[in-house]
């Protein structure tokens, strides 16, 4: 009668969903890790989350958080500090030349730079495309293609990416210079 009797699945359940835990823990250390290792210089903390792949040419600032970014290409890539992306957004600095000795494009490749100033937001799948230079205290908005510069400041998003607002100045600085960073 003192007996207890386990339903059948029971325990492998509990065993699955803790190994489950654990591979989560894992996968999420070894972004980071390799997030860490893969880049030229970081000044920490730096953070990074879901599909991050950074590239040996990619130079941070402090304070980077990245919730799924994809550096593809061997240009150089600059992030200043205080740095936040979304899901799924891409910089691409390499790109085939068309203007080659054949058709659609020959076998070398050109190289780009791209620079990203402090304290710029990109949000979900944004798409960073060639030798771009994005300003301090900007906003990309979600879905948006940047394939020229975007000014200090500015709020920019679509396809190709435009400036359709201005952020705050006064407030802008204010909370800059109480060092108010997420």
């Amino acid at each position: 009668m003192g007996r207890k009797s386990f339903r059948a699945g029971t325990i492998p359940y509990v065993l699955m969903r803790e190994i489950g835990s654990l591979i989560k823990k894992i996968r999420k250390w070894y972004i980071q890790f390799r997030a860490e290792h893969e880049v030229a210089s970081f000044t920490a903390p730096m953070i990074a989350k879901g599909e991050t792949k950074l590239s040996r040419n990619t130079h941070l600032g402090q304070n980077c958080h990245f919730n799924g970014m994809q550096i593809e290409g061997r240009g150089k890539v600059s992030i200043g500090n205080n740095f936040h992306s979304g899901k799924d957004c891409m910089i691409i600095t390499e790109m085939h030349n068309h203007r080659g000795e054949a058709l659609p494009y020959d076998h070398t490749n050109i190289r780009h730079h791209v620079r990203i100033g402090d304290q710029v937001w990109l949000g979900n799948r944004v798409t960073i495309i060639g030798e771009v230079s994005i300003g301090n205290g900007a906003i990309i908005q979600a879905g948006a293609v940047v394939v020229k510069d975007i000014p200090d400041l500015a709020i920019a998003g679509g396809s190709p990416a435009t400036v359709f607002k201005m952020r705050d100045r006064d407030h802008y600085e204010r909370l800059l210079n109480e060092k108010k960073f997420t």
